[in-house]
């Protein structure tokens, strides 16, 4: 298994998410309480589309993130670099184009999206600024990045029991409800290494984007970070 404190391959992550693809969006649903539904929801709000856009949703596992785009008459292209995920997503949504791709080299021509969207992907790309300056590339100018990614606990208290939850309680859950528990293991230690809401903004100026703002969600346990391609 390939520990989050280590360089992140991209084969070792892609067959991560391989390995837990089949009860990926079950196991989201119980250890987030349910919240990952109105998480989606405002990314689907931050997005912020209209009917006959064309959006990237990059990492977009199933497709779970990507339906609420096309139910509002998007077109939106889900892709994933995990084939399992992709698999299982056109199981489910038959009906989106889903595309395999790499955040760091997306297969598609400059300035072809109104706006890309990334949730819960960033942590796992090898490097998070060169992903972004993709996303950049195939952005038309004035168009959007939204980020949506676990983050760090506004309230000192609650960030300690956050912490717990997740090198304790998360692998647990995980491995109940059919998930490899060892997957949610390096999930924990990717979401605690990961940059507070300030580092990830930084890391979109230096990637490109301009004017990046965030709203912190669930006490910041996710923070929806929003930036504009001059």
């Amino acid at each position: 298994m390939n520990r989050a404190s280590l360089d992140k391959r991209p084969q070792d992550v892609a067959r991560m998410f391989d390995d837990v693809a089949a009860r990926y969006d079950l196991t989201n649903d119980v250890l987030s309480m349910g919240q990952d539904r109105r998480w989606r929801r405002l990314v689907l709000e931050a997005v912020d589309a209209s009917a006959g856009d064309t959006v990237l949703d990059i990492a977009a596992g199933t497709g779970t993130s990507s339906e609420p785009f096309a139910l509002q008459g998007v077109n939106v292209v889900p892709a994933d670099f995990s084939l399992g995920m992709l698999r299982q997503g056109k199981k489910q949504y038959p009906h989106l184009a889903f595309a395999a791709a790499d955040a760091m080299r997306l297969p598609f021509a400059d300035a072809s999206f109104e706006a890309v969207t990334m949730s819960f992907g960033l942590r796992n790309v090898v490097d998070p600024v060169a992903a972004l300056a993709e996303f950049a590339r195939v952005t038309k100018p004035g168009g959007r990045v939204v980020i949506c990614e676990f983050s760090t606990p506004t309230n000192p208290a609650f960030r300690k029991v956050y912490s717990e939850y997740l090198m304790r309680s998360l692998p647990r859950i995980a491995s109940k409800v059919g998930s490899n528990a060892e997957s949610y293991v390096y999930l924990a230690e990717s979401i605690q290494t990961w940059p507070d809401q300030q580092g990830l903004a930084d890391r979109m100026v230096q990637a490109g984007w301009s004017a990046p703002e965030w709203r912190n969600l669930s006490g910041g346990v996710v923070a929806l970070h929003r930036g504009t391609k001059p």
